[in-house]
């Protein structure tokens, strides 16, 4: 039966050359039409749709993004989002402005990091711009049946006295808390071992307080998804607080050392037990003088595209202080809204997804060596470029801009928050003029 339906499917080739011209000219076009829409389809699929997927997903989730598209006119010239590559490896170097000069009265945290010297230099030579400074140098661990508070050997007691000479920033190393979370969380002799290491700490280095990062490490551990023992991390929080709270610095004693801590977005609306959301802010506000949000890395290897989307940002706000009213006012300014320093070099390549960060002379070298076409991708609010390597291979880089920062200085603004930026030593000198 199979053989009969192929032959009676198939045509002779007398049939063939008695049909009318017009007919097998038809079938021609058709099948060149075909082969020219497939290898369109192929193309569409591979270097149009799926670079942009992430920016279509989350420009559904959460709207149409920024209109701000005209240049911006500030002291150091126009800002604005038709750059050229040529402008930023002429300019980047270019501080036009007064670098002890602040251009927005908000708190600004900036953290630095002791495997990029360049944050250190960063920090002295923009000293003014900055409220907070954040050098990453400690962790508390477990220690068999105790715990040791690791770090103080990158502690740099020259660069702080350098600092307090030019400017008036405060001190709050970050502190990493690695410890085991049940032993700690559960026996109060653990949880007062640790809060009176990181307070010694304080007095003994005459810091001005600490940031503390502590909340990813309990969401992995899955601490956070036991009531109790979430309940009991958010009581270790405000214990710290306190302490904190109970002494005074050293150099002013009109000033209380202060609390810092690290969070994540809310990875939706729909808040899981391990997210922290607004009944967290709004507990722990009373204890800690400052949460710094981690609005940055929304993209990732395997949703290539922006680094922190405007809307998401703004998504993440309303969801943590609300819009409007006396709550949002009165949470707002303890919020230091995250704003990436580096960018991310994504692999597009089918099969070969990856990425890494790129830092600020790695995107200058990727910039020389290329020379690409920058792009404004307006529902983001942020500026990339697609290269292929020199093995052919198809990336896509996400950088910060001037625009892009500058966009995000002023939603703190308009938010009445602060600013944290990761890391100092990441971004292009010009970067600092906009502060």
């Amino acid at each position: 039966m199979a053989r009969r339906r192929e032959r009676r499917g198939e045509p002779s080739q007398d049939l063939r050359k008695e049909r009318i011209g017009p007919e097998t000219r038809e079938e021609k076009l058709n099948d060149s039409d075909a082969s020219e829409r497939k290898l369109i389809g192929i193309f569409i699929l591979f270097f149009i749709i799926i670079p942009a997927v992430s920016v279509l997903v989350y420009v559904y989730k959460y709207g149409s993004g920024t209109k701000r598209l005209e240049p911006v006119i500030t002291e150091r010239g126009p800002i604005k989002t038709d750059i050229n590559f040529q402008e930023i490896l002429t300019e980047n170097t270019n501080v036009a402005g007064n670098e002890s000069q602040r251009n927005y009265d908000y708190p600004v945290l900036a953290y630095i990091t002791p495997w990029n010297s360049k944050g250190y230099e960063m920090a002295k030579r923009f000293n003014s711009k900055f409220t907070h400074l954040s050098p990453v140098w400690y962790d508390l661990k477990s220690h068999g049946n105790s715990l040791i508070l690791e770090g103080r050997h990158n502690a740099d007691k020259g660069w702080i006295s350098e600092l307090r000479m030019r400017g008036n920033a405060l001190i709050l190393p970050r502190i990493v808390l690695e410890a085991f979370p049940t032993e700690l969380l559960k026996k109060k002799k653990q949880m007062d071992k640790a809060i009176d290491l990181m307070v010694t700490e304080c007095k003994e280095m005459e810091y001005d307080g600490i940031v503390l990062e502590s909340w990813s490490r309990w969401a992995a551990y899955g601490v956070l998804h036991n009531p109790d023992l979430r309940n009991m991390a958010l009581k270790f929080i405000k214990q710290l607080g306190h302490a904190l709270h109970s002494v005074t610095s050293t150099r002013n004693p009109k000033q209380q050392l202060q609390l810092v801590y690290v969070v994540g977005p809310p990875h939706s609306d729909a808040l899981q037990q391990h997210d922290f959301g607004p009944a967290d802010l709004q507990s722990l506000s009373g204890s800690v003088d400052g949460f710094s949000l981690m609005t940055y890395d929304f993209s990732g290897p395997n949703n290539p595209g922006p680094n922190a989307p405007l809307n998401w940002i703004r998504f993440t706000l309303r969801l943590l202080i609300g819009s409007t009213g006396n709550n949002a006012q009165r949470l707002a300014p303890k919020i230091f809204l995250g704003i990436n320093f580096y960018g991310n070099d994504f692999i597009l390549s089918e099969g070969s997804g990856g990425a890494g960060a790129i830092l600020g002379r790695d995107y200058l070298s990727l910039l020389e060596k290329h020379r690409p076409q920058l792009q404004w991708e307006k529902n983001s609010g942020e500026h990339f470029f697609v290269y292929f390597d020199d093995n052919n291979v198809r990336h896509a880089v996400f950088y910060p801009s001037l625009m892009s920062i500058y966009m995000r200085l002023e939603e703190a603004r308009f938010w009445g928050t602060g600013i944290s930026i990761w890391e100092i030593g990441q971004g292009l000198d010009y970067f600092f003029d906009l502060l």
